[in-house]
This record gives C-alpha cells, sequence and structure tokens, in this order.
C-alpha cells in the first residue's frame, strides 16, 4: 500500500519521525546525565529537547494520521496501526506531562514524577517503533507497489515498476 503523503516521491511520515524520537529519547540521557553529575545545564537542556520532540511529534502524527486512514479496515494493517498510532499519542502525552512538570520547576529541574513520564514514554517508543517497523517491513504499509531492485530514482518520474525494471530485475535475479 503506498503512502498517501508523499515528498519528492517518498514517504513523509518516516523522513518526519526520526525528529521527535530523536530528541524525545535523548532527553532521557539528559535526564539521566543530571542524575549522575548534578550540572544545572542538563534540566533546561532536556526541556527544550522534550518541547521540540513533542511538535516535532504532532507534525509526524499528521502525515501517520494520514496514512492510517488509507488502510483497510479489518486487515492485520489496521489493527497494527491503530495500536502504533495509540501508543505514540500515549508517548507523546507523557512527554507532554513531563514537559509540563518542568515548566513548574525553578530552573526547569525535573521532578521525579518528571522523570519517570519520561522513561516509560521512551519505553513504549521503543514498542511503538517496533509496530512503525512491522507496518512497513512485513506489511508493506508506505510502501511503492512496484518497489523492486531495479527500481529507477523517485525523482525521474517513471513508475517503480516500469517494464524495463521489471525485466531486469527477473534477468538479475536468474543467475
Amino acid at each position: 500500500m503506498e503512502s498517501r503523503a508523499k515528498a519528492l516521491g517518498h514517504p513523509i511520515h518516516p523522513m518526519l519521525i526520526v525528529f521527535p524520537l530523536g530528541l524525545l529519547s535523548v532527553s532521557v540521557v539528559v535526564d539521566i546525565l543530571y542524575l549522575i553529575t548534578s550540572n544545572t545545564r542538563f534540566p533546561f537542556v532536556s526541556f527544550v529537547m522534550i518541547a521540540a520532540g513533542v511538535i516535532g511529534g504532532v507534525v509526524a502524527a499528521v502525515f501517520g494520521l494520514w496514512d492510517f486512514l488509507a488502510i483497510p479496515g479489518g486487515t492485520r494493517a489496521k489493527a497494527i496501526g491503530l495500536l502504533h498510532g495509540g501508543g505514540n499519542l500515549l508517548v507523546l502525552l507523557l512527554f507532554l506531562g513531563s514537559w509540563l512538570l518542568r515548566y513548574s520547576s525553578p530552573d526547569y529541574v525535573p521532578t521525579a514524577g518528571a522523570i519517570a513520564m519520561s522513561v516509560l514514554g521512551f519505553a513504549i517508543s521503543a514498542v511503538t517503533g517496533w509496530l512503525g517497523g512491522e507496518l512497513v517491513d512485513r506489511l508493506g504499509v508506505g510502501i511503492d507497489r512496484g518497489a523492486n531492485l531495479n527500481a529507477p530514482n523517485s525523482l525521474g518520474g517513471q513508475p517503480a515498476d516500469s517494464n524495463e525494471t521489471r525485466a531486469n530485475d527477473v534477468r538479475s535475479t536468474a543467475k
């Protein structure tokens, strides 16, 4: 099933998720560094990373929802997509809660609750990331219909499953 939202021939959602996933994950690492070192700069860094990660996550979610709505009902992909999206919504809410607790704290120092929410969000994101991989790698969501090892460049304007690339693909696998 091809992605509905593309830029330069590639699905937008997978391009965007790396930013919030990276920012939110590293905010947990920065919190751990703060707990180990008591360096007072770390809380502000984590605070800003969470804010940027949540904003980026909302933007990525818009494109993910757009693709999700195109998945046919009653399929395993629809069920996995619902778990993936719902889990990621929970991740964003946990990090937003963590951010709000830090916002009201002097110098953005995280409370135990703020850190716990971030760590739980991080753990859930590992599961939802795996579910996203299941959607793409196993169920073919967001994949060009004619994807093959010799498909032309997406910027060339040719469909991935042009007759020439399919013939080359068959010849190369026959050797």
